[in-house]
Formats: C-alpha cells, sequence, structure tokens
C-alpha cells in the first residue's frame, strides 16, 4: 500500500534539519598543542560529545567550513591565529556557535576582551574538567535560550507584520466603502439630471490627466481624482427646482447653489480618508483673478487642485449639453477659455488642459481614418 503523502513532507523535513543543524553534542576543540588537543577530546567524548579537532584558527574555520558545532572551545595563545582573531571569525561563519576560551595566563583584560567579543565563558588553565563539563553545559543551555529567543522574537514579528497587513486591508476597505458611497450618492445626484449624467467622471479623467501633464506625484494625482468624484456630493442639499432649472437663475437661487461647496466640505469633513480631498473640493469653484465663490481666493491662495478641478469641471461644462444651451465643440471651449486665462483658470493649468484637449482630439482623429 502506498504510504500517506503526508507522511513525506514529514521525512523530508527531517532529512533537511539534519543536513542544517548541528548535532546537539558536536564540538569543536581549538589548541595548537597536541597533548591538550588530545586530552580534552578524550574527556569529551567520554561525556557524549562528538568531537572534532583544529590545532590552528586556520584549521578552525577549514572545519566550520565542512560542518557545523554548537560549540567551540579555543586556546588564546596560538600562532599565527590567535584566539581572539578566531571569535570574531568564528561567529561571522556561525552566530550561534558557543564559544569557550581557555589560556594559562591569568590576564582579566584578555578575558574581558574575549567576552566582549561573544565568547560565552573563559578558563584558566589546567582546566578542571569537572570546570570545563559545567562552563560546557552552561554554555550551551545559553546557545539554546538565544536561539528559542530569536524564534520568538521572529514569530512575534511576523505575526505582527500578520496583524499589521490585515489591518491594512482592512482600512484599505473601510475607505473603498466609504468613497463609493459618498460617489454613488454624487451619481444619484447626477442621475436627476440627464445634463449632469456622467460629468464627475469624465471630471475626474480629465483632471488626473492635467495633474500628471504638471508632474504631480502619484498620490496627488489620486487624490485629485478622488476630489473629482466627490466635488459635488453638497449638490444633494439643493433644491431640485433651482438644480433643474431650465432658464437664468435668480440671485437667490445662485447663492442657494453656490452653497453645494460648503455643504459638500462639511459632508467630506467628518469622512477620515477623504481629508485630502477638503482644500481641491473647498476651492473648485475659486477664479484665479479672486472672483470666485465661496471664499474669494486668488492665484496661489488657491490650492492646485483646486485650481486643476475649476479648469476641468469648467471645460466639462462649457462641453455637455445643458437645457438652455448646446454644448461647445472642444476648439471653441479651449478658445473661450484662453480668453479667460489669468482671470477664469491659472495660466499653467490651462495650458496642460489645453495640450491634453489638443492631444485627444488628434488621437480621435487619427482613430477615425479608414484603415
Amino acid at each position: 500500500m502506498t504510504a500517506p503523502r503526508s507522511s513525506t513532507p514529514g521525512r523530508l523535513t527531517t532529512a533537511i534539519r539534519a543536513v542544517v543543524e548541528p548535532s546537539a553534542r558536536r564540538v569543536l576543540v581549538v589548541d595548537d598543542e597536541e597533548v591538550i588537543r588530545t586530552s580534552l577530546a578524550r574527556f569529551l567524548r567520554a561525556r557524549g560529545f562528538d568531537v572534532t579537532t583544529a590545532e590552528s584558527g586556520a584549521a578552525a574555520l577549514a572545519a566550520m567550513q565542512e560542518d557545523r558545532f554548537v560549540a567551540m572551545l579555543s586556546d588564546i595563545r596560538m600562532p599565527e591565529m590567535t584566539g581572539l582573531e578566531l571569535v570574531p571569525q568564528a561567529h561571522a561563519a556561525d552566530p550561534d556557535l558557543a564559544i569557550i576560551m581557555l589560556t594559562a595566563v591569568n590576564d582579566a583584560p584578555t578575558a574581558t576582551e574575549a567576552l566582549g567579543m561573544g565568547a560565552m565563558d573563559y578558563l584558566m588553565k589546567p582546566v578542571e574538567l569537572g570546570d570545563l563539563a559545567t562552563a560546557l553545559e552552561r554554555a550551551l543551555h545559553k546557545r539554546a535560550l538565544a536561539i528559542e529567543q530569536r524564534k520568538v522574537e521572529r514569530l512575534i514579528r511576523e505575526e505582527v507584520a500578520a496583524q499589521t497587513e490585515e489591518l491594512r486591508q482592512e482600512r484599505e476597505r473601510l475607505h473603498s466603502m466609504v468613497v463609493e458611497t459618498v460617489q454613488a450618492l454624487v451619481r444619484a445626484q447626477e442621475a436627476k439630471d440627464p445634463f449632469l449624467r456622467g460629468h464627475s467622471d469624465r471630471v475626474a479623467d480629465l483632471a488626473g490627466s492635467i495633474a500628471s501633464a504638471l508632474g504631480l506625484a502619484d498620490d496627488d494625482v489620486d487624490t485629485i481624482r478622488m476630489a473629482a468624484h466627490v466635488m459635488d456630493v453638497g449638490k444633494i442639499g439643493i433644491r431640485e427646482s433651482v438644480l433643474n432649472k431650465p432658464g437664468a437663475l435668480t440671485a437667490e437661487e445662485f447663492e442657494h447653489v453656490k452653497s453645494h461647496v460648503t455643504m459638500g466640505v462639511d459632508i467630506l469633513s467628518s469622512i477620515k480618508p477623504l481629508a485630502p480631498t477638503l482644500d481641491p473640493v473647498r476651492h473648485h469653484h475659486e477664479h484665479f483673478d479672486g472672483t470666485g465663490y465661496p471664499l474669494g481666493l486668488a492665484g496661489d491662495q488657491i490650492s492646485l487642485g483646486g485650481r486643476i478641478l475649476a479648469a476641468a469641471d469648467t471645460y466639462d461644462a462649457l462641453t455637455s449639453r445643458r437645457a438652455w444651451r448646446e454644448p461647445m465643440t472642444p476648439p471653441d471651449a479651449i478658445a473661450f477659455l484662453e480668453e479667460r486665462s489669468g482671470t477664469l483658470l491659472d495660466p499653467q493649468v490651462f495650458a496642460a488642459l489645453r495640450g491634453i484637449v489638443t492631444r485627444r482630439k488628434t488621437l480621435s482623429f487619427l482613430d477615425a481614418e479608414p484603415a
């Protein structure tokens, strides 16, 4: 019978672990004196350790290239490469390695330096074998704790990252829901007037193109597009008899219509994800010469987003049919706005608008040519 498929990954994991993880009892002994190497190795093997010996720092590093060890016992005073020089290189090869230094010289500064470099203990020669066994078990215990701590810290980081990502996704979902709700309100308002249907979508597309042409960052372009989608939300508070009136508005009716800007800002102010859109929405009926509403701002007092929305909104209004007039052609609308560049519109924004309209007209003409 074929073994369950789940058993294969288990055996594979065990095999991989055996390759990449050192035996819990594998120790490297480094000393330039053969008698000491042999004595330490014999003692440790009797205690159940798997021992490899090396006569120099270079030989120790070569052994570490071939195998992994849980601990290293190293003499400090050795020719060519001292034990102190070996410690950082050994830790670079295996950060988990537990290191115990051995020396025949009672030198406190050297001991301090060795411990500062990452050695876990420091023993004097001749070493009491009982002390060595205790020191080694203590070092291995510290090593196991350090490895376990790193695992726990990694798991915590992964969990925090996962939860952070979930929160980010949840915020994005809530943001999308809020934005879609506001956009639905605007579309519902536009649906009441066949002449305004699709107005906010067209303005958003044109405003985003103008913002890109002016070299704004992607986030700013997205903010301006969003502002265009929601800029007329305040019109839900305007009387339908005024919004749909086919003739000229009275002074009182015009003041009533102008209040949609303030009402829209009031609505959006309570929706945190839409906070970046407030200034463009608040300023989209301001004129570059200061004759607009509701604040009568002029020039750079008007946010760039507001100036862009003003241009896109005005162009779309001119080229859309209304109950009281037919739409202008794109060239006529551009000519009309060019005369008002510097008064109604920011000249720089108008130049970007003109370039976009001209380019779209050219592309439309090319698309219309027979193959």
